[in-house]
Order: C-alpha cells, then sequence, then structure tokens
C-alpha cells in the first residue's frame, strides 16, 4: 500500500509528522507532499493562475518530505498528475489540531485534500484532532495518530474500497486508552459565532477581522460532534455528489413561472 501523506497546516506541522510515522508501520511506502505554509480555513482551493513549486524539505525525525507553494488540494493533484511516478492507493490528511465536523467540511483544507483524492479516483481520509477550547502547551497527537493507524488499517483489510470514498476522522483529545471507542457517523449541525471586528489603521482607513467566540455544536445522538461530546472517535463517510434529492424531486413537480413544465432529463 502507497499513501500520500498531507495536510492543510504546513509540511513542519507536528500533527502530519506523528501521521506519517503512523502509516508507516502499515504501508509498504509512505510519501509526504504538503504547504509550505499555513493554508488553514482555505476550503477546496485549485491554483490555475500561477506556476506551483515544490521543494526538498526534512521532517523534525529526518524524514524526506515534498513542500509546495500551493493548497492542500494542489498538492494532492500535483502527485496524481504526475509529480509522484508511483501508483497512490490512500492519501491521508492531518492530523489538524482542531475538530473539522459539521459544516466546517467546506471550510477545511484537511477535508478537501482528501475530497481532492475521491475527484481523481483514491480513497481519501481526513484526520483531525478536538483539542479543548482551553488547552496550553504542546499537543499530543499520538493517540490520535495512533487511531488513525487502526481506521486506515481497517479499512485496507476490506475487500476493494469505493474510490470516491471520504472518511472524515474527528478524534477526542486524550490518552488511547480513555477513549470509547469508534462510531460511525453523520455530520452534524456547527453553530458558528463569528462577529465583524471594524479597526482603524493608522492612516485612518477602516479594515475589518471576521472575529468571534468558538464554534459549538447541536449535540445530537448519531452525529459527530455527538460523538466526539461521548468519547467517541467519529468516523463521518462524506460523498462529493451535494445534489438535494428530496429538493430535486419537490421541483420537478413544480411549473417555472411562464408555464413550461420541468424535465426529469
Amino acid at each position: 500500500m502507497h499513501i500520500l501523506v498531507t495536510n492543510d497546516d504546513g509540511v513542519h506541522a507536528p500533527g502530519l509528522l506523528a501521521l506519517a510515522q503512523a502509516v508507516k508501520k502499515i504501508a509498504d511506502k509512505v510519501t509526504i507532499l504538503a504547504p509550505d505554509h499555513n493554508w488553514s480555513a482555505s476550503g477546496h482551493v485549485k491554483t490555475l493562475h500561477r506556476p506551483l513549486r515544490v521543494e526538498k524539505t526534512l521532517l523534525e525525525d529526518g524524514t524526506s518530505a515534498w513542500a509546495s507553494d500551493g493548497a492542500p488540494s494542489d498538492c494532492v493533484a500535483l502527485a496524481q498528475l504526475g509529480f509522484i511516478p508511483e501508483k497512490i492507493d490512500l492519501v491521508v490528511s492531518g492530523i489538524n489540531p482542531n475538530a473539522n465536523i459539521g459544516h466546517d467540511v467546506t471550510y477545511s483544507g484537511t477535508v478537501t485534500a482528501a475530497m481532492e483524492a475521491a475527484i481523481w479516483g483514491i480513497p481519501g481520509v481526513a484526520v483531525s484532532l478536538d483539542r479543548p477550547e482551553d488547552h496550553t502547551g504542546l499537543i499530543d497527537y499520538g493517540p490520535a495518530a495512533e487511531a488513525a493507524r487502526r481506521v486506515i488499517n481497517w479499512l485496507w483489510q476490506q475487500d476493494g474500497l469505493p474510490e470516491d470514498m471520504v472518511l472524515n476522522v474527528n478524534v477526542p483529545y486524550g490518552p488511547l486508552e480513555e477513549m470509547k471507542g469508534f462510531r460511525i457517523t453523520r455530520q452534524g449541525l456547527r453553530i458558528y459565532r463569528d462577529e465583524l471586528v471594524r479597526r482603524l489603521d493608522p492612516r485612518g482607513k477602516p479594515y475589518y477581522w471576521i472575529g468571534g467566540d468558538t464554534p459549538i455544536g447541536v449535540e445530537e445522538p448519531g452525529t459527530d460532534y455527538g460523538a466526539l461530546l461521548s468519547g467517541f472517535v467519529s468516523i463521518t463517510p462524506l460523498q462529493l455528489d451535494l445534489t438535494s434529492h428530496g429538493m430535486k424531486h419537490w421541483l420537478e413537480t413544480r411549473d417555472f413561472e411562464g408555464g413550461f413544465s420541468v424535465s426529469e432529463n
């Protein structure tokens, strides 16, 4: 199994190193191609207006890696388009230091890197850590890396993985032995508490920050947020088809203004 590891926090982020070290235990080959700087909350980016550069670098443990000035999704595309000549069997993105749940998946460079893999016909797994808001000091990524390794190892033992599969894995913060297990979940509801902060620069011109408190979620059983609150690792299968099939059916039963009917074809 050849695994491509990437992230959205930058190639030298400690979460990526922990993830790469964990998947080396189960993969025949691990290739690391990640952004050269932080792309958090970048969403699904495709860089078309400028050239992309890739440089060789070393991680803290001496592991060789590639760093690109492109986005996380660019890194996956570069690898699949031929920068990495060997066939890639799985793309793993992370470990993000904060959870990516609910609507976060549309913002997250971690998750959209896994989605980019699915676009190219490769299974993708995004891994995020639910670090407590009041946590200070160094982050221990070890338990999350081990949880991710177990999920990936289980996946690889299945009889054929769907090519368009994306799994969004969120891990509670703390020792592995304190986690209650793994749950297959659905996306929950994320509540954002953003506010607009208006300030003046030294020349008196206004500028703006999108600020506010940390997002929270709606506690519901069966959701990613609910699983994390209960101490479980959340595994949410995602799909690229965003069609609202219920709304599609509703629209097909209505006439548009002008008297013409909506065709199903």
